[in-house]
């Protein structure tokens, strides 16, 4: 089928996610047929490079022999069966590996389908908690505002973005809210560590007042993603951590997006060696192969859930496809390659290299900040650097800036006027210099 044809079958079938339809209809569509290494490849022979990691959850790079072994190996085997009453050797094996790797003290387990779920499983989890140790007020939770943690109903609620949201407030429950340290949009301050104590007095005053209603705090550690890349000052996750154990409120990290080496080391949380009750992983769990997610739970946290069967203690809560086997296979062959290819250590030298690179990003007129945390990137657009000022959301900058990109041989994706770039952790150097030329040049030549 040609390229007009499957356009027209998709714009007649289809409704994509995050994506308004009616402009849609209107556009020209690219159709992804393949990938090779780090680039995607369209119908008619053109390649891309896949600056945002196909959504935040491609690692090592596109048809990896390792990963496409290991998912045909276990084919050979069995592609699903209920973990429900049920168990299999991968989903032990990968468990076993998930919590060597992860902050100390985390020791548990439950295995689900996405990031949106692994956070709602984590939220269940610290409200039924609470209501088994006979702490029964703490039924709420706190969030950072500009959270983004899913799009399922109780991730929604401890959302904080007000474009994605809003819509559904009707639905959502209450939750008590604390100033996220977003230095670049602070009000009185851009100083780092004034922003920190800032968000931090805020937090400590809402604790004191109602930690015996606050089941946990909920953020993603050291990076706010979908609020347009917000990083947090040094320290700041760490004073959390101590501020969440004086008021005897859970903490729980969202690490979705933070998680698998994006921010430099394999979870954000180990930047500062902070160990939270709950952990949400998902997307590079998999090497960007297939949909799997996980909520790791502590010990102390697990126990609270063992009890007769009368009791009804247990954790209702399971999907069909959870610890899907073919999934399994191929996180295992993901964390074998993150080992075997030192794909930590080798990304510290990227690291560096799009920092320096993206200093003279700032030489752009309309580049108002830059946001870096390991190999998470944003890029803030402003009509004005002096005063701060955003373009219109009818002008669509971030839009047209990808749409740019996407001419010259690079995939992007806009959170507004926030340009974010997001590579695989395996993109060689020569490419990453090539990404980074394509984002200048691109929003150069739209803002200016």
């Amino acid at each position: 089928m040609n390229k007009n044809d499957l356009v027209a079958k998709d714009k007649k079938y289809i409704w994509h996610p995050f994506t308004q339809m009616r402009d849609w209809q209107s556009e020209d569509v690219l159709v992804i047929e393949k990938g090779e290494g780090c680039y995607l490849v369209d119908t008619q022979g053109r390649r891309y490079l896949d600056g945002v990691s196909s959504l935040w959850c491609n690692v090592h790079g596109h048809r990896v022999k390792a990963l496409d072994q290991a998912i045909k190996k276990q084919l050979g085997k069995i592609a699903h069966s209920t973990f429900l009453g049920l168990t299999h050797p991968l989903a032990i094996e990968l468990a076993e590996r998930l919590l060597s790797m992860a902050p100390k003290g985390l020791t548990r387990v439950f295995y689900s389908d996405s990031g949106s779920e692994a956070m709602e499983i984590a939220l269940k989890m610290a409200f039924q908690y609470w209501q088994q140790c006979g702490q029964t007020g703490k039924k709420k939770f706190a969030k950072l505002t500009h959270a983004y943690h899913g799009d399922t109903i109780g991730s929604v609620s401890v959302g904080g973005i007000d474009l994605f949201h809003q819509i559904y407030k009707p639905l959502l429950f209450d939750t008590f809210a604390v100033p996220s340290p977003y230095c670049y949009r602070w009000p009185s301050t851009s100083d780092p560590e004034e922003v920190k104590e800032a968000s931090l007095k805020a937090m400590e005053a809402l604790f004191k007042k109602h930690h015996k209603e606050i089941a946990a705090l909920v953020m993603e550690p050291l990076m706010q993603g979908a609020a347009g890349m917000i990083d947090q000052p040094k320290g700041y996750i760490f004073r959390a951590r101590q501020l969440t154990e004086k008021y005897n409120i859970l903490l729980i990290f969202d690490e979705v997006a933070t998680g698998f080496g994006r921010t430099g080391k394999m979870f954000a949380a180990g930047h500062e060696k902070v160990t939270p009750d709950l952990m949400a992983v998902a997307k590079g769990i998999t090497g960007g192969y297939l949909p799997l997610a996980a909520t790791l739970t502590t010990e102390k946290i697990y126990k609270a859930f063992l009890g007769n069967y009368e009791e009804f203690k247990t954790f209702f809560h399971g999907h069909t496809y959870t610890a899907n086997p073919l999934a399994c296979a191929v996180a295992i062959a993901n964390l074998k390659l993150f080992e075997k290819q030192k794909t930590i250590r080798k990304t510290q030298a990227k690291i560096r290299l799009v920092q320096d690179r993206l200093k003279g990003f700032y030489n752009l007129r309309h580049v108002g900040d830059i946001r870096q945390v390991g190999m998470m990137i944003g890029i803030e657009l402003v009509r004005d650097k002096k005063t701060k000022e955003t373009y219109d959301s009818k002008e669509k900058i971030g839009i047209r800036v990808i749409e740019k990109a996407r001419k010259k041989g690079a995939i992007l994706r806009p959170l507004g006027s926030v340009i974010v770039l997001m590579p695989p952790l395996g993109m060689h150097e020569r490419q990453l210099q090539q990404l980074l030329n394509i984002t200048y040049r691109s929003i150069k030549e739209v803002t200016e």
